[in-house]
Parts: C-alpha cells; sequence; structure tokens
C-alpha cells in the first residue's frame, strides 16, 4: 500500500489523494489504506504499457514530482512531494511492464500464418478470404495494424504513435479521390521519414489496401480496380524511399507474388506493372535522407525516370536521366563518357554549388536526394543568388601537363582556375592578379572595345585584395578627434561617427575598385590579337608559377584552448574537418 496524491488532469482544479497497490499485472488505487476499502480503479499493464518519469518542468509548476503511467485506456498520473518516491514507484512499474510478454495484434498472428503457409496456395486464400483485417475497406481504421506502445508521444509537433498510425490510415484513404495526389504523398512520406516505426506500419496498411481474393478479382472489372492505383503509387514511392523490416519485407514481397498469381485472372496489367517495379525496386533501395521531391514522385507513379541537370565549368550542361538509385559515382561516370573524357587519368566529382559556395557531392549520395534538398532550400528561398545546381568538375589533379589544349577537360582546367583566384585560393602578387582578369577579358570578350559589356569586377578579382587597399587607408578623416575608448560609446554620436565610418568604408570600396578595374583594363587593352587559346594558355601559365598549383585547398581554423594549440581544417571538396 502506497498513499500518493492525484491531481486530476485538465486544469489542476481538485486535488485527490488515493491509495495505490502495484500487483503483477496491474496498478489498483483504492479510497482507503483499510484492508476492505473500495477498489476505485484498475490499469492492466501489458507490455505495451509506458511510464513517463519524473521532470523538473512538472515539479516547477505544480511542486509536485510526478510520473504517468499510460494504458490501452486510461493514463494514471501520480503526484508526490518526494523525488525518490517518485523515482521508485517509476522503476516498479516499469519492471512490471517489462516482465510481460510482447503482445501481438492479430494482423501480426495473420502474417505469421501466412508465413507459415505460404506454399499452401488453398490456405493462404482461405486465410485472406475469412479475415477482412488483411484487405481492403474503405471503413475507418480505429487501431494500428502493429503493436505500438501507448502514450509514446512522438516529438516533432506529432501525437502518439498510436495516433499518427491511425491517421496515417485516413490520409491513405484520401489518395482515392485526390485530384493532386503528389502533395498527400510527399506528407505521408515525411511522416514515415520522422518517425521511423511508422514505416512498418504504412507498409502493413498498404499491402492491406492492394489485397484482393482470388473470387473478388473474378467478378471486379478495370473500372472498379482503378482506385487501388493510388495505393500501388504509394507503395511504389515507399519501395524507393524506405525498407521495411525483415518479418514485413518477406510479407511485401510474398504479397507481390501472389498479386501476380491473384492477376492473371482480371484484366489490369497497369497493377502487375507497379508490382513488378517495386519487386525491382527493394533490391536496390536502401535508407533516403530525404523524401522524394515533386517530380521523383510523378516520375515514379509513371514508372519512369526523370531527368537530372548537371552544369560544367564553362556555360554548357547535360540532361542525365537518373532513377531512385541512381547514386553520384553513376552520375560522374555517365557524365565522363558523354564528355569524352572517361580515359583522363584526373578524377572528376560532382559539386553542390550556388553562387557563393560549392562542396563535393560523396560517391554513395543517392543524386535525388540532393535534387530534394535544392528543392526545399528554393521553396524557403527563391533569390536566385541561393539557387543550387549540380556541377560536374575536376576533383583531383593528377597529370595537368599532358591535358591537350583542345580537349574539354583543359577548358574544365581553366576555368576551375579562374574560381579559386576569384576565391582568393591562389597565392599570387597584385601584379599577376591583374594579368589574370585581363586576360580572362581578353578569353570571353575578345580585344578591347569601349562599347563591350564587361562582367564585374567580383567575377574577376579577387574581392578580398579590394578590400585589403580600403583598409590601408584610414577610416576617419585627418583631424577628427580621438575619444577614450567607452566614453562614447553606446550613445547616438557614438553611432552617428559608426555610421559615417561605414559610409567611408564603403565608399573608399568603390574608389578602390575603380582604379583596380581601370588598371584592368588598361593591361586588357594591351592584350589585342590574342586568341581565346592565347589567353587561356596565358593564363594558366602564370597560375603554374606557384608550386602548389593543381593541389586541394583546406581551409583552417586557429584556436587555443587550455593552453594547447588546435588547428581545424575543413576540406573544401568533401566538406570533412579534423583536428
Amino acid at each position: 500500500w502506497r498513499e500518493i496524491l492525484s491531481l486530476v488532469q485538465g486544469g489542476w482544479l481538485r486535488q485527490r489523494r488515493f491509495w495505490f497497490v502495484l500487483t503483477t499485472d496491474s496498478l489498483d488505487y483504492y479510497s482507503g489504506p483499510e484492508s476492505d476499502a473500495r477498489r476505485l480503479g484498475t490499469l492492466v499493464l501489458t507490455s505495451l504499457c509506458s511510464v513517463l518519469w519524473p521532470d523538473k518542468h512538472t515539479y516547477k509548476q505544480t511542486g509536485y514530482w510526478s510520473l504517468t503511467v499510460y494504458g490501452r485506456k486510461h493514463c494514471y498520473r501520480l503526484f508526490t512531494k518526494h523525488y525518490n518516491e517518485a523515482v521508485h514507484w517509476a522503476c516498479a512499474v516499469q519492471k512490471v511492464i517489462d516482465s510481460k510478454a510482447p503482445v501481438e495484434t492479430p494482423t501480426l498472428l495473420l502474417i505469421r500464418d501466412i508465413e507459415e503457409n505460404k506454399f499452401n496456395p488453398e490456405v493462404v486464400e482461405h486465410i485472406y478470404e475469412h479475415n477482412p483485417i488483411l484487405r481492403y475497406t474503405q471503413s475507418p481504421l480505429y487501431a494500428p495494424l502493429l503493436p505500438f506502445p501507448y502514450g509514446n508521444m512522438a516529438g516533432k509537433g506529432y501525437t502518439s504513435i498510436r495516433e499518427e498510425a491511425v491517421r496515417l490510415f485516413n490520409c491513405l484513404q484520401q489518395l482515392e479521390l485526390a485530384r493532386e495526389p503528389v502533395p498527400l504523398i510527399q506528407g505521408i512520406l515525411q511522416t514515415c521519414l520522422d518517425l521511423r516505426p511508422l514505416r512498418d506500419e504504412l507498409y502493413c496498411q498498404l499491402i492491406k489496401q492492394t489485397s484482393v481474393t482470388n473470387l473478388r478479382v473474378q467478378t471486379q472489372t478495370q473500372t472498379q480496380l482503378n482506385p487501388q492505383l493510388r495505393y500501388w503509387q504509394l507503395l511504389t514511392c515507399m519501395s524507393c524511399t524506405f525498407l521495411p523490416s525483415c518479418s514485413i519485407l518477406r510479407y511485401l514481397r510474398f504479397h507481390l507474388k501472389r498479386w501476380v498469381t491473384v492477376q492473371s485472372l482480371s484484366v489490369d496489367s497497369e497493377v502487375e506493372s507497379y508490382a513488378s517495379f517495386i519487386a525491382q525496386a527493394l533490391e536496390k533501395t536502401r535508407g533516403r535522407e530525404c523524401v522524394p521531391s515533386w517530380e521523383e514522385i510523378q516520375g515514379l507513379m509513371g514508372r519512369q525516370e526523370i531527368l537530372c541537370t548537371v552544369h560544367y565549368p564553362g556555360p554548357g550542361c547535360c540532361q542525365i536521366p537518373i532513377t531512385s538509385h541512381t547514386t553520384a559515382n553513376e552520375v560522374v561516370r555517365k557524365m565522363a563518357e558523354r564528355l569524352g573524357l572517361q580515359d583522363s587519368r584526373n578524377t572528376f566529382a560532382l559539386f553542390e554549388q550556388n553562387s557563393c559556395w560549392e562542396k563535393a557531392i560523396g560517391g554513395s549520395t543517392i543524386i535525388a536526394d540532393v535534387i530534394t534538398r535544392f528543392e526545399n532550400l528554393s521553396a524557403k528561398d527563391p533569390d536566385t543568388d541561393s539557387q543550387c545546381r549540380l556541377c560536374f568538375k575536376l576533383y583531383c589533379l593528377l597529370d595537368t601537363d599532358n591535358i591537350s589544349t583542345d580537349s574539354i577537360e583543359y577548358l574544365f582546367l581553366y576555368e576551375q582556375c579562374h574560381e579559386m583566384v576569384v576565391r582568393g585560393q591562389l597565392p599570387a602578387c597584385e601584379d599577376d592578379l591583374l594579368s589574370l582578369a585581363a586576360l580572362r577579358l581578353q578569353c570571353l570578350l575578345g580585344d578591347f572595345s569601349a562599347l563591350s559589356p564587361y562582367p564585374p569586377l567580383e567575377q574577376l578579382f579577387p574581392a578580398e585584395v579590394v578590400e585589403a587597399r580600403a583598409l590601408l587607408a584610414p577610416v576617419d578623416p585627418p583631424g577628427c578627434p580621438s575619444f577614450p575608448g567607452g566614453l562614447l560609446a553606446g550613445t547616438l554620436w557614438g553611432h552617428k561617427r559608426r555610421q559615417e565610418q561605414d559610409q567611408r568604408l564603403r565608399a573608399r570600396l568603390r574608389e578602390e575598385g575603380a582604379v583596380v578595374m581601370s588598371a584592368i583594363l588598361e593591361r586588357w587593352k594591351a592584350l589585342a590579337g590574342y586568341s581565346r587559346r592565347d589567353s587561356m594558355a596565358a593564363y594558366l601559365t602564370i597560375a603554374r608559377q606557384w608550386s602548389g598549383f593543381g593541389c586541394t585547398l583546406y581551409e583552417v581554423d586557429f584556436y587555443i584552448v587550455s593552453g594547447f594549440h588546435y588547428i581545424t581544417v575543413f576540406n573544401i571538396d568533401n566538406n570533412k574537418k579534423f583536428s
């Protein structure tokens, strides 16, 4: 017997004191400690019950330590002034729960029966015929097909797993009448991405909604079978996104084989095509990082490949057909073959790229995930400067001397060298940087013309060098009085002074930019007669003067911790960090 205060949930308006008894099968509460006290309630403990342990948040709100015990229909919230007592009861209740045999739902039991009799078609059909829980229904689902703990809150804005499983089935039924199913399919897949336990549940629900009996198939026409096509389309998307557990995977494969046998009695070959597509996809699928994009889902609904746009240095791009399983290495191989680079001694890779940064994509990365990430980023930030794209580029330069000047690989080398220059990654004196910028203009536009529109300075010359020149000049004009540190800090005058300094610095940047651009144009005029090939060759000749030409560069962050010096190295190519 133990006396514990129980507060009625919902408003904290009423306090009542009960006496609880924990047995090997249940948690009971009574009106008093007497042996003949009336039992007021019982919560039967099974393996699906769960315990929510004491937390400080509730203690700060109520002044009591609480634990919550979730059952099938009820939950008990127990409160006590003593933390040790709350923990003791939580441990005792959990120990009873752990001692119970796992609960199996009717669906799990039937799946086991089907597995045991899979070589006896008559028995299997008898099981399907006499157990509606295994077959298509238009009625709602009131409980999950698989066992889930009671009251287990899923987090991320979701309710309990059991409630989400029931909601999932409701969403499936909405697919039958949806005019545009893609958003609904994406939402269902996102729920399964967030809540891993629901993946098996969704597979079981889809198997149920695509299951029929021999007798029913014989009486159905093509028109009557069409509502189930939405379930087959979602099952196709699932098979290319998540794999079920081993037991559900065996059940799914049996379901696909059985459907082909049952399908021979009907006239609907489209469903048979979906079943065949799913069976093949299950052999290739591994865990996805993102749910499929809009375009990918539309392609999967039609069992078709999608086209992926891959850019390469210069203005070129290629359309590469991909599936939900295509990796970056496969796309690199296809691009190398299409551009005639398969025999190159240098290596290539795919990069995520926008106007400000780029990052190499790992060879085993699924390209469909990258495309989905681009789609999500574009929806959050439609600014054109932040739009991402795939780019095929040189990854590791093993041989820079034997690249033919007529090959596209030579263009790759030139364009990527210029990217390094503009980013300030190529150590060079200012005189060489001015010559490189002029050669870039000559390569792009030919001989100088006053009427030729040329690119902005940041596309020709490192911005860091211009900023360094501007900072060399004093920001404050001569004669400006200086005040002791902190004297005017935070005052209106101090704020106004900082604004004036910023304005003068921006003006200096514009002045220095104009001076640098003027010097570049003068050198451009001196390059009259240079062909595009000559300009590229001269550009690379200057770049090769750096002894590290062709190396992979790393960003280095230096900091000190407890007297030790650490250098954190960021690999620009594969985004790895080590110290």
